[in-house]
């Protein structure tokens, strides 16, 4: 006997879940690469000397030259003690409520907020208002143009710190990266110099507003 062939009302038996093109997918987690160094310190500038031991998450779209950005901003400001709090990494490429490096007291009081790149001046001023000292490190060619745009837009903000790192010398500091280094830092008269013992990168950043660290 031959098979009947599928009609209208067979069709009609197969129905797909009406909600399916609505549901939202589950976010993916977004994997961090691990990237572990030691930074041997000797900022002759604040009398700071010692070895510091750093865990750096870093996300997929993160480049080399902004990791070492960020070790860098960590090595020119960590605190010569944990008084009022570390120095820590914090997740801004995950959660945009939080900076590239914060520190924070065992109150939860933010003692200085520090972003990597080029954020707006609505970014820069809430974080001036959350934390005691905020800054800011840009290191793209385009930071004049980005500067040029918000410049008198943030000159309420008298904690707030702009700094440059030229872009040839931040693009050279790309180079040091590895996923596990032992960089040598040292710093004197406003300058940076950090090593791997083959190689030493002259950084020299400029302040483009704000009062220095006290």
């Amino acid at each position: 006997m031959a098979s009947r062939a599928p009609g209208r009302h067979a069709l009609r038996s197969v129905s797909a879940n009406p909600d399916a093109a609505r549901t939202p997918l589950p976010p993916m987690a977004i994997k961090a690469t691990i990237y572990k160094a030691t930074l041997q310190l000797a900022d002759m500038d604040r009398g700071l000397y010692g070895d510091h031991s750093v865990t750096l998450a870093r996300h997929p779209s993160e480049t080399d030259e902004r990791m070492l950005i960020r070790l860098l901003a960590f090595a020119l400001n960590v605190p010569d003690n944990d008084t009022h709090g570390p120095l820590e990494f914090a997740k801004d490429m995950w959660n945009a409520d939080e900076p590239a490096l914060w520190q924070k007291d065992l109150t939860g009081q933010i003692e200085h907020w520090i972003d990597v790149g080029q954020p707006d001046e609505k970014r820069l001023l809430r974080a001036a208002t959350q934390a005691r000292r905020a800054s800011a490190y840009s290191f793209s060619t385009s930071t004049g143009t980005w500067w040029s745009g918000i410049a008198t837009k943030v000159t309420r903000a008298r904690n707030l710190t702009i700094w440059q790192v030229p872009a040839e010398q931040s693009q050279a500091l790309a180079a040091l990266a590895q996923r596990t280094m032992t960089l040598q830092v040292t710093v004197q008269d406003g300058a940076t110099w950090v090593g791997d013992g083959s190689r030493s990168i002259e950084v020299t950043p400029v302040r483009l507003y704000g009062d220095p660290a006290p």
